[in-house]
This record gives C-alpha cells, structure tokens and sequence, in this order.
C-alpha cells in the first residue's frame, strides 16, 4: 500500500489530526520563502508530540551539510528532503536518512536521478523559482520509470481527485502533498486530509 505524507506542516494540531487519519509521514519546510515554513522551536514541538507514530522529514533547500545536521540533531527529524541545487556528495553524506527531490521537465530527469545516491527520491512539477509546492502535476509515466529502480515519492498537484490515478499510474512508494489538502497556506483541512489518504490508499 502506497504510504502518504502530508508536507508544511506548521502547528501540533495539524500534524497530530494527520497522524489520526492514517498518514505515515509529516514534512516540515524549513525554507524560509515558503509560507508553510517552521522554525526549530516549532518543529521540535511537532515532533515531540508526534513521538514514534510517524516519520518526520525536513524540507531544506540550499542548506549547507553543518546546518542541516545541526537542525536534525536539535530536533530530531528523522529525513532530510533536499530541494534545491544540492550535489550527490551532500545527499551521499547524509543516507542513510536523506533523499534529493529533483523537478521534472521531462525524460531526461531518469538520468539525473540515477546520479544521487540513495534508495529513496522525490519527483515534483518543475516551476521556475519554485523548488517545491508547486502545487502543478507533471508526465506521471516519467515518474513511473523511476518507481521501478527507487522508493519513489510522487508530489505535484496531488489531490484527492487524482491521486489514486496517480498511484495506479506510477506505483510509488509515497505520495506527498501540501497545497492539495489545505484551506489556507499551512493549514490543514481535516476533511481534504481524510479524503487523500483514503483516495490514495485505496487505489
């Protein structure tokens, strides 16, 4: 059964209701640009609550390998997911609890992606300026040749409307998404949760 993560999470509530309606993993954006970003008294907050129940995954973009370890030692985030123009070195210095999130523009994204290390990936709409949320869906069939040789996360205008076609289409380890299950930016609908999960579950 596909696993799915609820990314830019920023409130104790939020991610504790999440967890109650079965979702395996929450993200927290540590990318100050986005308006689901966290700081680390807060995310050490969610993740204290949360405790063993899920996993926790930080989002960085640009982060240097010092900060990154310092956020997920002070907090304990247990992921790092790397959104920006990080090197193979720098996601290989972080496994075995980090994964580079690459954007699609189209096929030749199998290559690069074959380039990190890892046995995780994330593939999310390419958008220029947008290392993420982009909150747009991409050639899901590129996406289903990497979910042959990787524990693939599929992102991108997921919705409950389409994430089950999505899932069928690609096979993905996960599904994640942010904007497809909020009311405002950076909070959650409860109701858009509960239908995601079972939509993707389902599939």
């Amino acid at each position: 059964m596909t696993e799915v993560k609820i990314c830019g999470v920023t409130t104790v509530d939020d991610a504790l209701r999440c967890v109650e309606m079965g979702v395996d993993a929450i993200g927290l954006n540590f990318w100050p640009q986005s308006p689901r970003s966290t700081d680390l008294e807060n995310a050490r907050r969610i993740v204290d609550a949360l405790g063993d129940r899920v996993e926790t995954v930080g989002v960085f973009v640009d982060f240097d390998l010092a900060q990154i370890g310092a956020i997920l030692q002070a907090t304990q985030i247990s992921w790092a997911q790397l959104h920006g123009d990080e090197s193979p070195e720098l996601v290989g210095a972080l496994l075995p609890r980090a994964y580079k999130a690459i954007g699609v523009q189209d096929g030749s994204v199998v290559e690069l992606a074959r380039s990190y290390p890892g046995e995780h990936l994330l593939l999310d709409a390419s958008v220029p300026g947008m290392p993420g949320g982009t909150g747009r869906t991409f050639d899901w069939s590129i996406a289903a040749e990497v979910a042959k040789e990787r524990k693939l996360t599929l992102a991108g205008g997921l919705t409950a409307e389409n994430v089950a076609e999505a899932v069928r289409t690609v096979r993905p380890f996960r599904v994640d998404v942010a904007s497809g299950v909020e009311s405002t930016p950076g909070r959650k609908d409860p109701a858009k949760v509960a239908a995601f999960v079972e939509a993707a579950k389902g599939a």
